[in-house]
């Protein structure tokens, strides 16, 4: 059994795909699994995976019903004691990150997590996700530090696999209801040494935002109530409005 399996879910992911692969196989050593889950590309994203097919475990490709049927797909179907979502254009940020990640996991930790670098299209770097959004890195973290969003990014979050459950279908905000559902599970959480993952900024929930609030909003009332949700909402608007001021007054000075 793998010590960790590493599922990339792509489609039409030809532009990107090449510089997750090579995060993949710099790898200081290769105690993982790599699964592939494609949606049906019509690009020249399986070509790409076709020149490295030696990196994977499991290689799918059909039509599904969109990015959270496709990663319930790939934790069908991992074997590893820890999965790791690391999509088409997110990167592992460093070469030793699985030889650190296995020797956090010998403290029978359930969930390991860090802060994470935003890059551009291009792989440029944006910035710390901590320092470019409100959501600061706690030493502790608790499924209750989510009551006013997403608090982890997806790709530096990694769970014991049997504390993971199905993500919900059609909401853009199920990665935050799933890291939810595994921390109320978790006995234990370390933060990690160091940076996990660079994230391409711009996904879907970019590009739906309405749907994206709406969505947030329904997954936050399931796990903290109706009132402290309104209450919590009003405070991520005042929140994103001063965060804003403040970002765009360091440009105006």
């Amino acid at each position: 059994m793998p010590f960790i399996s590493i599922i990339t879910i792509t489609y039409n992911a030809q532009d990107y795909l090449e510089r997750t692969l090579k995060s993949i196989r710099n790898q200081t050593i290769n105690d993982f699994e790599y699964l592939l889950i494609d949606g049906g590309s019509k690009d020249g994203t399986m070509e790409i995976v076709e020149k490295n097919k030696d990196l994977f475990s499991v290689i799918i490709s059909e039509r599904d019903k969109g990015l959270y049927d496709a990663m319930n797909k790939g934790l069908s179907k991992a074997k590893g004691d820890y999965v790791w979502f690391m999509n088409a254009g997110d990167e592992i940020a460093e070469t030793d990150a699985v030889e650190k990640l296995k020797v956090l996991s010998k403290k029978k930790t359930d969930i390991i997590y860090s802060d994470t670098i935003l890059v551009s299209n291009k792989g440029d770097f944006v910035g710390l996700r901590s320092d470019i959004l409100p959501h600061k890195i706690p030493e502790k973290l608790t499924w209750e530090g989510y009551n006013k969003g997403m608090l982890i990014c997806h790709q530096s979050f990694i769970v014991r696999r049997n504390l993971t459950p199905k993500y919900i279908e059609n909401n853009l905000s199920a990665d935050i209801d799933w890291e939810i559902k595994c921390l109320k599970q978790a006995n234990s959480t370390v933060k990690y040494p160091g940076i996990l993952a660079k994230y391409l900024e711009g996904g879907t929930s970019h590009q739906q935002l309405f749907k994206s609030w709406r969505d947030r909003y329904l997954v936050l009332k399931s796990h903290f109530g109706l009132l402290p949700n309104i209450l919590n909402h009003l405070k991520i608007i005042f929140r994103a409005d001063i965060f804003n001021i403040f970002r765009i007054s360091k440009y105006i000075k």
